[in-house]
């Protein structure tokens, strides 16, 4: 599998389904019969979305390391592995997003999907310009901290 990296904007019918971006749908879904992602809670009010494969990889991880008696780890568990949700696209390409995920991301019509390398992140779109915003002047701090990168 490529990179799975840019950044697409569609919106969200009535019905809470988004057209899934035919580059990303190529790539993830070449090699598959099986159309389906799964999408959970993220931070900053977005959802993550990850093919089936990824997903196992991250959630057992968190699991192995996670305990139950340990309250932190609940909360990770209830924020992260509670809400997700498999998805299948239809045979329009357009992804159903759960009515519980879309009020958490507070999806409204104009959304934003990110390709993240390994997952996805979707977002309001407006709830994006807003980040972006906010985050502008913590952006070369942020990348300062990755400094040891050499190219």
């Amino acid at each position: 599998m490529e990179l799975l990296t840019g950044e697409y904007r569609n919106t969200l019918d009535e019905k809470g389904r988004i057209l899934f971006p035919t580059r990303l749908r190529n790539e993830l879904f070449a090699e598959t019969d099986k159309n389906v992602l799964i999408i959970t809670q993220a931070f900053d009010h977005c959802l993550w979305l990850y093919t089936l494969d990824e997903w196992k990889n991250i959630s057992s991880k968190i699991m192995e390391t996670a305990s139950p008696f340990n309250q932190k780890d609940r909360i990770v568990l209830r924020h992260f592995i509670a809400p997700a949700q498999e998805v299948e696209l239809d045979k329009s390409g357009r992804l159903s997003i759960p009515q519980s995920l879309r009020e958490y991301a507070h999806l409204s019509k104009d959304c934003v999907i990110l390709g993240i390398n390994k997952y996805m992140e979707l977002w309001d779109a407006q709830a994006y310009n807003d980040y972006l915003g906010e985050n502008a002047d913590s952006l070369e701090e942020a990348a300062e901290a990755l400094s040891s990168i050499s190219f």
